[in-house]
């Protein structure tokens, strides 16, 4: 990996002529108008309802608002960073999708400015400008589920600010500095855990800047130990948190055990199956800027200007690819993380192929490269045109909604309850609806805001069904949501051998309780299917000694 320092466009061989006034300012013109477009996009669709991850996480980050620690009552196997940056952006701008909305508007655009001055960084302004108003198009697309806010997002943003601040520290060599960009590597972590290989990239960097330079031992030795406490900091006062907050053990269980028996799952060929086969050809579109992209990162073989950064870059994307990959399941919006080295690449294509250009004598032809960037992109984003300006919140919540989650269908069983519920009643989501529990407001009983953990093929499945069963039957809280849609459940291979599960929770939504409102699940764009009744509903069931409710 070559040495990466700020020295890049200074060199004689890949310097490209120093841009002219108008250049700079047509840059920073194109950056400011792509910022503002996606971010006016993102506004104009911020009352779009949210999807079961975006459920968890503002659920989760509502108890915390409210004082109630992680892990006590509402369990995920993630680390708990993205539901306490969601309760920093509800504290800021309210506890409603809109409110969480505004802050992702935040947070990506703060995301495009860094993978522009990334790519200026390392290959000069107009590069740094192509990337930059590349990440927020493919970081808004339907295809990595870009509209919603997943813990992907927020680890770009401090994966981000850690890199460059690693690429200054290599500059000025300050101990400050070090220990800023681990803490951002350990903040990115404790977002979502694939996000400690940035922190191992970032590391990896370093040693061979330092191997460049001959290791000073000392040096070395201060260094390196200041960024690793920066790394693990976040994490170990967490630790501490949740210690003293009682739920240290959940916590382990959660985002450890199960974590790892989860990840145990699936086989490289179900993962294809079942994951990459589907994902994979609607991630990477549109194809035309991904080609753009791979161009780029092969750069250092066609051109000499990219040789000095070619190794940082290739290893920041092949770093990427173990995040999205790390555990085979292959999300769509896991492929956030590989957005920004695929924005550099495709500014360093554009820059690098003009350099080539001019050294081969064809200065007037220099403009074509980005002309057919150009193209691409104009092309591209008119091809989400009906999506982003033909539909309403609702209607682009029911296409693009994965996994066949009626996310607008839950707006309407959270009215429901909302309209006839007290601020002390406790609710029970037999299904994976998190979302639910956010906009009611009420504590939901069990702990279990998915079911999936409940029917996988893993060895926690069946002590959590009893515990679930346990809590419910002692609880009896007042309303019960049933989800009668296959997708809430989300494990068919294994419905068979959990039909008594299935059927307990069934019947105990009819025993001591009665039918108040029934949302029948509205076309999703998946198929969806009922367990038990004449099609799939959201059911809502209150228990028969409550005061009555008008149905």
């Amino acid at each position: 990996m070559p040495q990466v320092s700020g020295a890049y466009a200074d060199s004689a061989i890949t310097a490209a002529p120093r841009e002219h006034s108008y250049a700079r300012y047509a840059c920073y013109a194109a950056l400011f108008l792509s910022l503002a477009f996606f971010a006016a996009i993102r506004f104009h669709f911020r009352n779009l309802p949210l999807e079961r991850d975006e459920g968890e996480y503002a659920y989760m980050g509502q108890l915390l608002l409210q004082g109630v620690a992680p892990y006590k009552i509402a369990f995920t196997m993630k680390l708990p960073g993205t539901c306490m940056a969601y309760a920093a952006m509800m504290a800021g701008f309210g506890q409603t999708p809109g409110g969480i909305r505004l802050g992702m508007i935040v947070v990506t655009t703060l995301c495009a400015i860094l993978v522009f001055l990334l790519g200026r960084k390392l290959s000069g302004l107009l590069a740094g400008t192509i990337a930059g108003i590349t990440y927020p198009f493919l970081a808004i697309r339907p295809g990595v589920l870009g509209m919603d806010g997943h813990a992907t997002h927020f680890v770009v943003l401090f994966a981000l600010v850690g890199i460059l601040l690693l690429l200054r520290c290599m500059e000025r060599e300050r101990t400050i500095l070090f220990f800023a960009s681990g803490l951002s590597f350990g903040l990115a972590f404790l977002m979502k855990q694939p996000g400690i290989f940035f922190a191992v990239f970032a590391g990896a960097c370093w040693l061979w800047h330092e191997s460049q330079r001959g290791f000073h031992r000392e040096r070395l030795a201060v260094a390196g130990s200041v960024f690793s406490a920066g790394v693990i900091l976040p994490y170990t006062l967490t630790c501490l948190w949740l210690l003293h907050a009682g739920v240290f053990g959940s916590f382990w269980f959660w985002t450890w055990s199960y974590a790892r028996a989860y990840g145990a799952i699936l086989s490289l060929r179900d993962s294809w199956t079942l994951c990459l086969r589907w994902t994979l050809p609607w991630a990477v579109r549109p194809f035309v800027l991904w080609e753009m992209a791979l161009i780029g990162l092969a750069a250092p073989l066609w051109s000499r200007r990219a040789r000095p950064y070619g190794g940082f870059v290739a290893g920041l994307f092949f770093t990427s690819l173990l995040t999205v990959s790390m555990g085979l399941y292959f999300r769509p919006h896991y492929f956030i993380m590989l957005l920004p080295a695929c924005a550099v690449c495709i500014g360093i294509a554009v820059d690098c192929a003009q350099c080539e250009l001019r050294r081969l004598n064809f200065a007037r032809l220099a403009f074509v490269p980005l002309l057919v960037f150009a193209i691409a992109y104009v092309v591209a984003v008119r091809g989400q045109w009906e999506s982003y300006f033909r539909l309403n919140s609702d209607a682009l919540s029911r296409k693009f909604c994965s996994n066949g989650q009626a996310c607008a269908d839950h707006v309407l069983v959270a009215d429901f309850i909302n309209a006839h519920a007290s601020p002390q009643d406790e609710i029970g989501i037999l299904g994976s609806e998190p979302e639910i529990c956010f906009y009611t407001r009420l504590h939901c009983i069990g702990g279990y805001i998915y079911m999936y953990p409940l029917l996988e093929q893993q060895p926690f499945a069946k002590p959590m069904q009893a515990d679930l069963v346990r809590t419910f039957e002692s609880t009896r809280p007042r309303f019960i949501v049933y989800a009668d849609n296959s997708w809430s459940w989300n494990w068919r291979p294994t419905f068979a051998e959990n039909h008594g599960f299935l059927e307990w929770a069934w019947k105990f939504s009819h025993t001591g309780y009665q039918l108040v409102d029934a949302v029948p699940v509205t076309d999703t764009g998946s198929e969806t299917s009922q367990l038990w009744g004449d099609r799939a509903t959201l059911y809502v069931f209150e228990r028969r000694d409550s005061p009555p409710t008008a149905p």
